[in-house]
């Protein structure tokens, strides 16, 4: 996870605003999402002087114990492997101690839960099902996003978050289906978190009973943590990516309640064992749901539709329920 990576100055499509050192306070008030961040988004370049407790400007008078510190539990049986994640805090970072490190990853995802928390009343009080899409880069995530919309267009209203690094590739593509669509620009950020989603929502304004899909920043590693507000996570893997991947990056699959298994096209021409990588994910998370499906050819598409349909009718009967009383 990038516990002190500095990741998350997004910069939404057509806002420049929010690129930049985020110290501006607003206070959006859009329909019934009250997002209402009067903060310096401190969390947006949170610690960043963590890396010199020492007060200086790099002096770096200390002894630089962090080149041997907790080295005992990195090697693998024979020496053969260093296992860095092995620690408290599951992660090494030059510099930190582990105990620093939970200390860091604790204050941001707090901070995180409570824009989530914002975001999963929004949806809530709308009987919007929000649908968090992740994946590696070039799993098929926007092309079977593309198909679902037009297959699914004519019974929801559709808005889509596009989450990139850089461009609105993915956005454009998306808004060629007439879906609402917002690019979220993370720079050198390599996940979406709850407080640009929250941005993006201002900017969407989704209708009641409708559908959300966010396709996150291809990354199978710093999403799992960060929770967005949404019902549930979907995970692509695709056919042309290792079948032992939930086991090489169980946070994702552990977190997610839907694997679309991707590609199934490409199988005849693959040497990928459909069963062993079911197996590797179920082993990281039993309760994971899978379907095997093609963007291209539609194949399992429907049995994700009804997982879809069966969902997006509890969101809109629970805020019915609510609005009655």
């Amino acid at each position: 996870m990038c516990t002190v990576c500095g990741c998350g100055t997004a910069t939404l499509e057509g806002d420049k605003a929010h690129g930049d050192k985020h110290g501006h306070s607003h206070s959006h008030a859009h329909g019934d999402h009250d997002h209402s961040h009067a903060h310096d988004h401190d969390h947006h370049h949170h610690d960043h002087d963590h890396d010199h407790d020492h007060g200086h400007g790099h002096s770096h008078d200390h002894d630089h114990d962090h080149h041997h510190h907790d080295h005992d539990h990195a090697h693998g049986a024979g020496g053969e492997a260093l296992d860095y994640g092995a620690g408290l805090a599951g992660v090494h970072v030059p510099g930190l101690s582990q105990e620093r490190i939970v200390q860091i990853e604790r204050d941001i995802l707090s901070k995180n839960r409570s824009y989530a928390e914002e975001n999963r009343g929004y949806f809530a009080r709308k009987g919007v099902l929000a649908l968090n899409f992740v994946s590696s880069p070039g799993s098929g995530k926007t092309s079977l996003l593309v198909r679902a919309i037009n297959d699914l267009k004519d019974k929801h209203a559709i808005a889509v978050v596009e989450g990139d690094q850089q461009t609105s590739n993915d956005a454009e593509r998306i808004r060629a289906t007439g879906a609402k669509a917002i690019q979220v620009n993370t720079g050198k950020g390599c996940h979406l978190d709850a407080h640009m989603v929250g941005h993006a929502l201002e900017t969407l304004d989704i209708a009641d009973n409708s559908l959300l899909f966010v396709e996150n920043v291809g990354n199978l590693v710093c999403p799992a943590a960060f929770d967005l507000g949404e019902a549930h996570k979907v995970v692509l893997l695709s056919t042309t990516e290792g079948e032992d991947k939930p086991s090489k990056y169980p946070d994702m699959f552990a977190a997610a309640d839907l694997m679309l298994l991707n590609k199934s096209d490409l199988l005849p021409h693959l040497d990928f064992d459909t069963d062993a990588c079911i197996a590797h994910a179920l082993r990281v998370n039993p309760n994971l749901q899978t379907l095997i499906v093609s963007a291209k050819t539609g194949e399992g598409l429907a049995a994700f539709y009804a997982w879809v349909e069966a969902r997006s009718d509890l969101a809109r009967r629970k805020a019915e329920a609510r609005k009655a009383g």
